[in-house]
């Protein structure tokens, strides 16, 4: 043997080596087959293998892939200019916490001045045409109105109010403080005269889009994105014959990185959509981040896990051997005490075993340690 092929062989396994070491030193022989015969090995030998008594086993299904780190975009949103104007001052930096309601930013808006002024004049004309109303109601009670009369009347107050509490949504929507609108109703000059951009949710400040001077436009300008970074998403990508052992509720692991801590998930949604560039199904995991260690477009390992358990014939990785067209096949104990290679249907690997449809029964015996030993026999 070449001093080559012999490193080869210890390479591939210490086992093979320990086994060599054992031989009965008989000279290897010159005949070759192309038909794998049964391998027999001395009490010594035999004593250097390992074998597994096949048993039906519980097991769930899993799954190792990769995925990229989004927000939760239940917890999170983009902030759009809700006027259009000048930014004047920003009041928050990248990376704050803030909570719901809180200013964001300062800007010299006409919509804003606009909406203050609409508010005041449908206040004004609100509170004549319900004085009016009353009047006549009073009026009419009297027989001192006529019936179309008195009628005009409620209805110009009714329409008076509806313009009222249109322009009040109005500064609703603009995000104007409760403050500011009890002075507007109050009569008195609104304390702040610009326009105010709110956070709409708690959360921190990840996107900051705007700077001092940027002139927006309303509804369209991206100002700020907010998002509780408390929780996060992790889209997984998932392939082929692995999309039907994914489900919703799935229990879930993401490996940070970090070194290799994991954390917690679980799966709360399959996409329906097979992604043309990579040919796969997002799965959706939701996971806990107080620590803060995910970060968006972050690429992590995820292992999912299915909730429901199955049975099946499980061997261990290490008795999987596979030949020269790369099919897998193990070896398996004879009555006669030889060692037989048997071809196998690979299923799924779980953990450190491998599922196998096919190929095996209850109460075969493979060899778990040693079958690259038998191979280099059965091979020479």
């Amino acid at each position: 043997m070449s001093s080559s092929r012999f490193a080869a062989i210890v390479a591939g396994g210490g086992l093979a080596f320990a086994l060599l070491a054992g031989c009965s030193g008989k000279p290897a022989t010159q005949e070759s087959s192309t038909t794998p015969h049964n391998v027999t090995l001395t009490k010594e030998q035999q004593q250097r293998i390992h074998v597994y008594t096949v048993e039906p086993s519980q097991y769930r299904d899993e799954i190792t892939t990769t995925g990229v780190v989004d927000f939760d975009h239940n917890r999170s949103t983009d902030v759009l200019a809700p006027f259009s104007g000048p930014v004047t001052k920003l009041l928050v930096t990248l990376g704050q916490t803030v909570k719901k309601g809180q200013a964001l930013a300062l800007v010299d808006s006409p919509d804003f001045a606009a909406a203050v002024g609409a508010y005041r004049k449908a206040l004004a004309a609100a509170k004549a045409a319900d004085q009016l109303a009353a009047t006549d109601r009073d009026l009419f009670a009297h027989h001192a109105l006529s019936q179309r009369e008195y009628a005009q009347a409620q209805s110009d107050a009714i329409g008076a109010d509806s313009d009222r509490d249109a322009a009040l949504q109005a500064l609703v929507a603009l995000h104007v403080d409760p403050q500011t609108i009890a002075d507007i109703r109050a009569g008195r000059t609104a304390a702040h005269a610009q326009g105010v951009i709110r956070a709409p949710l708690a959360g921190t400040v990840v996107t900051k889009s705007i700077t001092p001077g940027q002139l927006l436009s309303a509804g369209t300008t991206d100002c700020f994105t907010i998002a509780d970074t408390a929780k996060m998403w992790v889209m997984a990508q998932v392939f082929g014959r692995e999309l039907g052992m994914v489900k919703v509720g799935d229990p879930a692991e993401v490996e940070s990185g970090d070194g290799g801590r994991t954390i917690a998930g679980k799966v709360t949604n399959v996409g329906a959509v097979i992604d043309p560039g990579t040919r796969s199904v997002a799965a959706r995991v939701a996971v806990d981040n107080p620590d803060g260690v995910l970060k968006q477009q972050m690429y992590v390992q995820v292992r999912i896990r299915s909730q429901h358990p199955q049975t099946g014939l499980l061997i261990p990785v290490s008795a999987l051997l596979r030949d020269d067209e790369n099919l897998p096949f193990v070896y398996v104990v004879e009555p006669d005490g030889s060692y037989a290679r048997r071809p196998v249907t690979l299923g799924a690997r779980i953990g450190d075993r491998y599922l196998i449809p096919q190929g095996l029964r209850t109460g075969d015996k493979v060899v778990a340690d040693g079958a690259i030993f038998l191979n280099f026999i059965q091979t020479q």
